[in-house]
């Protein structure tokens, strides 16, 4: 390809290719669970604009193409809830996902806005599971959602030193 991948801020305009990724990246996951009704693949891109506008939303680009995602909040206790990490499956498993979770650490960590990070993720998902893992989340809650999905609840305390050199 040539190209090298770039992480930034999702803009406006980037809604709609964040919609048809979400909607490609999240197959695998329905399948898994044998549910297509799942959020992400219903989710509608007025509600993507609207989370464009309420928390951080970074993209992973190359070129002008967007091929990764990740959005999160910090409420005012200090927690920052990361979700909807997805990444092109052509790109999967070369480090991407391991780079946005990081940037986006770094994003909402910027002055001390999170205490702690958490993220969800259904009990069968294990190579999302693993990358949490290896990026110092655990788990600290299971909800069981139906018969075929348990949902994972990890967290992991905010380093305030990982962020001084970027604030």
């Amino acid at each position: 390809m040539g190209m090298s991948v770039t992480i930034s801020e999702a803009a406006e305009a980037d809604a709609e290719q964040i919609l048809k990724l979400q909607y490609l990246c999240y197959q695998s996951e329905a399948e898994l669970y044998g549910d297509y009704s799942i959020e992400p693949l219903t989710q509608s891109l007025d509600s993507i604009k609207a989370e464009l506008t309420a928390g951080t939303v970074l993209v992973a680009r190359l070129g002008d193409e967007v091929i990764a995602s990740v959005r999160g909040t910090v409420d005012a206790e200090g927690t920052a809830r990361i979700g909807k990490l997805i990444v092109h499956p052509r790109l999967q498993r070369h480090g991407l996902g391991g780079r946005l979770l990081d940037a986006v650490e770094r994003q909402l960590g910027a002055g001390g806005a999170a205490k702690s990070f958490q993220l969800r993720s259904g009990h069968r998902s294990e190579q999302n599971l693993q990358l949490y893992r290896k990026h110092g989340y655990a788990p600290v809650k299971t909800q069981q959602v139906n018969d075929r999905l348990t949902v994972v609840t990890l967290s992991k305390d905010s380093d305030a030193r990982a962020y001084v050199a970027s604030a």
